[in-house]
């Protein structure tokens, strides 16, 4: 069992829906799976650790963000940046700051800040001082894990969903390996499956890399948990029609599939047979259609694509029926039950 470093309560489950090519629908599947989860009466915290901040921009109006970021540097600072500078400037721990609440009952949110980009330097630095078994360096490289459990303990969070950006940078290296579960969106195009080749190694890499980390820490140390499982996979974006568009969405759903098994469940079995768990069929959580009007709709009224005003009452019915299937497959794959 995960004990939270903060309150010795069993902590929440830590989740990312993780792809480093971009253009995967990222943000706004995590924001509508979580509005979801909070719908079936759990308490979701979202992270938004993306430097470009467009969680933040999701959920909250324009300009509570541009104050939110004014403020990020004075004493007054509520942001990710805010609680992480004194670690980045090196005069002490994180600074306690609050979740913000959200249009969706349940759903809280620990805002973005574009200068987390400037912690991400430090991430690098402080990788390197891991292996030096300098206690600066795990502290920086743990810092988020921390901040984040303190923020979950104090909205009483069953789950915590990171939204990071397309990269392989550090600051993702330091956000998956401190997730429990990951989730991989992917389009149905000829970019996504080669991206699908990378993705796996990345991530084997990464594990493999904190195992040596962990062993060097110093007693006592906090630390990631450092062994995401594999959730599953979303395919998402696309239309639906007939004929040979059919036929090809089809096919390009075959081959993210076979490219999921070989680059992906593979890859990490052969690292730790427990952390991709399951037949291949299952690690198909669910499919994200094109919803037409209700994805900028839900873009702008901060809401899931099935609560906003726009669209038809049977198009945002089916966008719940899809949602809340989804929000209920990951639910029985984290608890082993699927």
């Amino acid at each position: 069992m995960n004990v939270s470093a903060t309150s010795g309560k069993p902590r929440p489950i830590r989740l990312s829906v993780f792809n480093h090519k971009g253009g995967v629908g990222k943000t706004t599947l995590t924001m509508n799976l979580a509005s979801a989860l909070a719908d079936m009466g759990r308490r979701v915290l979202l992270v938004d650790s993306d430097p470009q901040c467009n969680l933040t921009s999701y959920l909250i109006s324009n300009d509570v963000v541009d104050d939110l970021l004014d403020k990020a540097d004075t004493d007054a600072g509520q942001t990710i940046w805010s609680a992480l500078r004194p670690v980045s400037e090196a005069i002490g721990g994180f600074k306690s700051i609050k979740a913000l609440r959200t249009g969706v009952s349940n759903l809280f949110l620990l805002p973005g800040d574009i200068r987390l980009s400037e912690f991400e330097v430090d991430l690098a630095e402080f990788w390197a001082q891991c292996f030096q078994r300098k206690l600066k360096g795990f502290r920086g490289t743990t810092a988020i894990s921390e901040l984040v459990g303190a923020v979950a303990n104090s909205v009483r969070a069953d789950y915590v969903f990171y939204d990071s950006g397309p990269n392989i940078g550090p600051l993702n290296r330091s956000i998956l390996l401190d997730c429990d579960f990951f989730i991989v969106p992917v389009a149905c195009d000829l970019f996504s499956l080669r991206a699908l080749k990378t993705l796996g190694r990345t991530l084997v890499s990464w594990m493999r890399d904190w195992q040596t980390v962990s062993e060097l820490a110093p007693e006592e140390t906090y630390l990631l948990e450092g062994q995401p499982k594999f959730l599953g996979y979303v395919p998402g974006g696309f239309r639906v029609y007939g004929g040979a568009i059919a036929q090809q969405h089809s096919n390009y759903l075959s081959q993210i599939e076979k490219e999921i098994h070989s680059q992906i469940v593979v890859l990490l079995k052969k690292l730790d047979p427990g952390l991709a768990q399951g037949s291949l069929s299952q690690f198909k959580l669910g499919e994200i259609k094109s919803y037409g009007s209700l994805v900028p709709s839900s873009q702008t009224e901060g809401l899931p694509f099935y609560s906003v005003h726009s669209g038809t009452p049977a198009q945002r019915q089916n966008a719940r029926e899809a949602l809340m299937a989804l929000a209920q497959k990951v639910e029985l794959r984290i608890n082993g039950q699927s």
